[in-house]
């Protein structure tokens, strides 16, 4: 059982229980990337399918295959096992020469595009990520009109932009990593990473949840910071004026919330926004399922879209 907190919906208890992941391809993740390709350089930048198989694993195969250290292999966002995903990764090979990519043998691995660029790729590059997933319970049926209702608003207001639970690992386990470094521990670079951002993203969570248990997760607050939609670029709220509100309705602007400093291990706080706009969202049922599409932008999660809905199991 999740030791972590029942975070505050913004929009009511959920309408039903649901099974999500049922089999990997009832989620569905395409990285979205807008990248001018050089067509030379030193990188080999490659679209991959993956089923059932976790980012950092592929990267090694990867690795492996083009008999390079694994710091030459980079991708820009970690994406889920249990799903079928499609997303980036570059490969560092200076002399383009070496590796047959269309020799890749990796099971739950297909390549999809092969490009040639002068730079690698780096976390965080991606755009967003498009979202296909199967909601699936008995239940749906008889709340469909609800389901109809909710996920219009959801259309035009967004969702609390809550870290999903797969950040904080099994039973919140990643957050006692976290605490273990900051305690002394030593672990290895990406363990030390993966425990940080866990605690990190606990604090901001816990933020979070209390603006939206106020109904101020999706207005501004004297003092606040602002974010500009789909950018890294923020600004400080003196005074609350009518141009803030209008641009904050029509979600140009979000409210942010903190990722807290770590003092003791030199880690600077940032802001994320406490909202996320849910693009281009449409739905259709079939039988016992509730299909959805949708976008996020980068470093958003769909389990903050799809807890707004149903109890997921």
């Amino acid at each position: 059982m999740s030791t972590l907190p029942d975070w505050a919906r913004a929009y009511g208890q959920p309408l039903c229980s649901c099974r999500v992941r049922t089999t990997p391809s009832d989620f569905l993740v395409t990285e979205q990337l807008d990248i001018d390709f050089s067509g030379d350089g030193e990188h080999d930048w490659l679209c991959i399918e993956k089923t059932g198989a976790n980012t950092i694993w592929v990267a090694s195969q990867l690795a492996t295959h083009a008999r390079v250290p694994s710091r030459d292999v980079g991708y820009s966002g970690l994406k889920d096992r249990h799903a079928i995903t499609r997303q980036w990764f570059s490969v560092r090979r200076p002399s383009g020469e070496g590796s047959d990519w269309g020799a890749l043998d990796v099971e739950g691995v297909e390549l999809l595009e092969h490009q040639r660029h002068q730079r690698k790729l780096k976390r965080g590059t991606h755009r967003g990520n498009a979202f296909r997933i199967a909601l699936r319970g008995e239940e749906i049926a008889s709340v469909q009109a609800q389901l109809d209702e909710r996920l219009e608003v959801i259309s035009e207001q967004g969702v609390p932009n809550y870290f999903g639970e797969q950040r904080f690992g099994r039973d919140g386990g990643n957050v006692a990593l976290g605490q273990a470094v900051l305690a002394g521990r030593r672990v290895s670079r990406n363990k030390r990473s993966i425990g940080i951002s866990a605690l990190r993203s606990l604090e901001f969570n816990n933020e979070l949840s209390e603006r939206v248990a106020r109904d101020t997760w999706n207005e501004f607050l004297a003092g606040d910071t602002a974010n500009l939609d789909g950018t890294n670029s923020i600004f400080a709220v003196d005074a609350v004026d009518a141009e803030l509100e209008r641009r904050c309705r029509e979600l140009d602007i979000h409210p942010t919330g903190t990722l807290p400093a770590l003092e003791s291990i030199d880690v600077k706080a940032s802001r994320r926004p406490l909202r996320v706009r849910v693009r281009d969202l449409t739905w259709e049922f079939t039988d016992d399922a509730l299909w959805l599409n949708f976008g996020l932008g980068s470093g958003s999660f769909a389990t903050a879209v799809l807890r707004e809905l149903a109890l997921l199991q």
